[in-house]
């Protein structure tokens, strides 16, 4: 790591010792004329209420009940106040308290619901999008106040629609889609027109390797923040960003277990229970096994995962929260159908083209502490360290590359990646006025240390077995629309990796906002970030090939990326907003003066409005977008001397641009009791604008790589609460996907006299779903694909995976 990290971390430090000291000083002079109120909410049966809102009337200050039902308000000057405590779908409670200098007023309330009732009205009646509580945005704010288009899918949506993958869930967000399940070995996924990758991919607010099908049975809830987030979290692509927050320990005893059972012999035990340890500690715990075999013939897998978690409330201001995960699949790589001449090749959607021992397995473990201090009841820090291990190794036959008559050479790959990631943040957060207008701030560092090594098996035509002896990369060939044209083999290669290399990339980031609030209808929401990122020269392990060059020198990227945005809310449940923000995109390759390329900046503008209905119950927003490459890296058509042809793609300049319009509508919230709405439209626009007419540069005009131009989304469920139906539940879920351009983007001056690009035409898909509550005991059954629709998924030109034929799912519960 070069010196002058170290400078900056070190200033940095110092610079946030100061501000936190400062803070404590500020408030501590109150201390000595204050007093503090303590309480607790529950239910009418006893059992705690979390998320009620408490506040003080009169005062500018409230806050909501943790799990545990409790809550606290720090340095209340001494005197008589009103607490309120409210609940959308509940009868408002309010009682008298006396504040004492230097003493503890201790207060309870008694909502009027069972804890079965409020649960109820928690999934029948309450938190639309724009209220809904948000850990992405780092802040104390509601989507309502933010400039920018927020969505989250809460546990509710999970469960009534038999969620076991992410892109399941995914369905339910407008504009952002499915962008490519490679080999079935990872579901990635983009918006906007831009990939998320693993920069965008987050749990907990830590980044997150995406080369793993996540787990969801451990979700509470999945955040997409649209848009730019560079300013919270530095080097992520435009469009947007993906966190999964998984279930949290709590101080009550419960939990559930359940069994799903499905198609293709799909069984899917899970469990999930948590309670108190202690008076101040609690745990959860929560996993699943998985396993099931495929409509792909001789696909199968195998999923075991556990989640252990413990809360710790050192004092009624601090609480730490350790969590970790483990997950283990097996599974069967599965490279698709193939294309002829970049067309999908129509084979029947069942037929797996694989070598019949194909392997994959996926490791993956992280662990995560958290440290929450609340200094009083405007100001807070916050921290966390998270460790993540990944291990993916498959081997199989890939590339599903025929010729016009269907044969196929089947090539042999071996691939193998383990990755340490080493992350960390600190936060402040807070609350003050200055005069009339009133300030919550966000103040914070992050970092991280990302150690990747890749093993390479393959080199040319050519692998080593475990003797070491040269042997060809073709397996045998097959021909795709007759498999018993040819004898196939069955013997599994010993393949030995010819060498590896590691990469280890520092990350670091300092990040200041401001969510100004100038009147009740204008709020100004600005801050900046700096961020620094060093890529140090890859180590080089060889096995059998000789030596290779290490990179000379390490590269790297620093940006300044600021935002500023408005919203003006004419109305309680309006608000027009308004946002600029600036991203980077770290390029590879070097300039024609072999210095490192510097990197894209990128501008994004938005604009809105968000709705909220019938007394809260139901939110519809719109929202407009432009996203600008101004610099994209193209191939320089000449080298240093301006004269002399470029030939390297490798040398590259700034003087591209990619373009990304768009439109989308947001639909969600509860109408009438037992009725929950969750809809949405897109329209997306993106292209390259601006190109090189260098060879190798791409192509002004043409559409960005798998990004389709309308997405809608409709789901509909309705729980029956009275009458002779009581306990029963409905829903239908509809999915439109439309028209995109897949495969590889034409080039200027590539050599293939056709166009690479793989045009796959939209499709819509249809679920439905029924089930039945009584008591502690449930059951819902799903068919998905009604219709039995084929589509596909596309990975460059040589994954295309079909989409999934009509199916069933049955899930039945019983809550502890």
């Amino acid at each position: 790591m070069p010196n002058n990290l170290h400078n900056y971390l070190h200033k940095f430090t110092l610079l946030i010792l100061f501000v936190f000291i400062n803070i404590i000083t500020l408030k501590a002079s109150d201390d000595g004329n204050t007093g503090k109120i303590s309480g607790v909410v529950k239910t009418s049966d006893g059992k705690a209420a979390p998320y009620v809102n408490v506040a003080i009337k009169g005062l500018n200050k409230s806050t909501t009940t943790i799990n545990d039902g409790s809550f606290s308000f720090f340095n209340v000057k001494p005197g008589t106040y009103t607490l309120v405590a409210s609940f959308i779908g509940t009868k408002t409670e309010e009682q008298s308290v006396i504040v004492v200098a230097n003493q503890t007023t201790d207060v309870s309330f008694a909502l009027n619901e069972s804890a079965a009732q409020l649960n109820e009205v928690v999934v029948s009646s309450t938190k639309t999008i724009n209220r809904k509580k948000l850990t992405i945005g780092k802040m104390n704010v509601a989507p309502m106040d933010l400039p920018q288009s927020v969505t989250v899918i809460g546990s509710d949506v999970l469960e009534q629609q038999q969620s076991i993958r992410l892109s399941d869930v995914i369905r339910n967000v407008n504009g952002v889609y499915l962008y490519s399940a490679r080999g079935n070995t990872q579901e990635t996924f983009g918006a906007r027109g831009y990939n998320f990758s693993s920069t965008n991919m987050f749990k907990n607010g830590f980044r997150v390797n995406s080369g793993v099908v996540p787990e969801v049975s451990s979700l509470d809830r999945i955040e997409i923040l649209k848009g730019s987030a560079a300013l919270l979290y530095g080097n992520v692509a435009p469009g947007g960003i993906l966190n999964m927050v998984t279930k949290k320990p709590l101080f009550e005893a419960g939990g559930k277990v359940s069994m799903t059972y499905g198609s293709y012999d799909l069984y899917r035990p899970s469990f999930d229970v948590y309670g108190p340890i202690t008076s101040k500690l609690a745990y959860r715990l929560n996993g699943t096994y998985e396993k099931a075999n495929s409509f792909r013939d001789n696909v199968k897998s195998e999923r075991e995962y556990i989640n252990p978690s413990f809360l710790y409330k050192v004092s009624d201001k601090t609480t730490i929260t350790v969590e970790g995960d483990y997950l283990n699949y097996d599974f069967t790589p599965d490279f698709g159908t193939g294309q002829i001449n970049n067309v999908i090749a129509n084979v029947p959607r069942s037929r797996y083209l694989g070598a019949s021992w194909s392997t994959g397995n996926t490791k993956q473990s992280t662990g995560t502490v958290t440290v929450n201090h609340q200094i009083n009841s405007q100001w807070q820090i916050s921290g966390g360290i998270n460790y993540q291990h990944f291990n993916r190794q498959y081997q199989t036959t890939e590339r599903v590359l025929p010729n016009a008559n269907g044969d196929w050479a089947r090539t042999l790959n071996r691939a193998k990646t383990l990755e340490d990631y080493y992350t960390g943040q600190f936060n402040v957060t807070g609350q003050f006025n200055t005069g009339t207008i009133k300030h919550n701030i966000l103040f914070g560092i992050d970092a991280d240390r990302y150690n990747s090594t890749a093993y390479t098996y393959v080199s040319g035509s050519s692998y080593r077995d475990q003797n070491g002896t040269v042997q060809s990369v073709v397996y045998d060939t097959i021909n795709i629309f007759n498999v018993n044209k040819y004898k196939l083999r069955a013997d599994k290669p010993q393949m030995s990796p010819l060498y590896n290399i590691l990469t280890k990339t520092n990350r670091f980031g300092a990040y200041f906002n401001d969510l100004i609030s100038i009147s009740d209808k204008v709020k100004v929401l600005a801050g900046i970030r700096w961020s620094y990122q060093y890529i140090a020269p890859t180590q080089v392990t060889n096995y059998y090939l000789p030596a290779l060059a290490t990179q000379a020198a390490g590269k790297e990227d620093k940006a300044f990326s600021p935002r500023v945005g408005i919203v003006y809310k004419p109305l309680a449940n309006t608000a027009l907003f308004a946002s600029y923000s600036n991203s980077f995109i770290t390029n590879t390759g070097v300039d024609v003066n072999n210095a490192p390329l510097s990197p894209s900046l990128v501008d994004q503008y938005e604009a809105g409005v968000k709705n909220d209905f019938l007394n809260g119950n139901l939110s519809v927003n719109v929202t407009a977008y432009r996203i600008i490459n101004n610099n994209l890296a193209q191939t320089a058509p000449f080298l240093a001397d301006g004269t002399t042809v470029n030939i390297n793609t490798n040398i590259k300049e700034l003087v591209g641009q990619t373009k990304s319009d768009g439109v989308e509508l947001d639909i969600a919230g509860h109408p009438v009791k037992g009725l929950d709405i969750l809809a949405g439209y897109s329209y997306t626009n993106a292209r390259y604008s601006k190109t090189s007419t260098s060879v190798g540069s791409n192509i002004a005009g043409q559409p960005l790589i798998n990004v389709p131009k309308h997405t809608a989304n409709t789901s509909v469920f309705y729980n029956f609460y009275n009458g002779d139906l009581k306990g029963f539940k409905v829903g239908a879920s509809v999915y439109y996907l439309g028209n995109r351009t897949a495969g590889n983007a034409n080039t200027v001056g590539q050599t293939q006299t056709i166009s690479r690009l793989v045009n796959v035409p939209g499709f819509t898909t249809v679920d439905a779903s029924v089930g039945y509550s009584y008591k502690r005991i449930s059951i819902i059954g799903k068919i998905s694909n009604i219709g039995n629709v084929l589509n596909y998924n596309v990975h460059e030109n040589y994954s295309i995976n079909p989409i999934p034929p009509r199916q069933f799912l049955t899930t039945l519960s019983y809550k502890l």
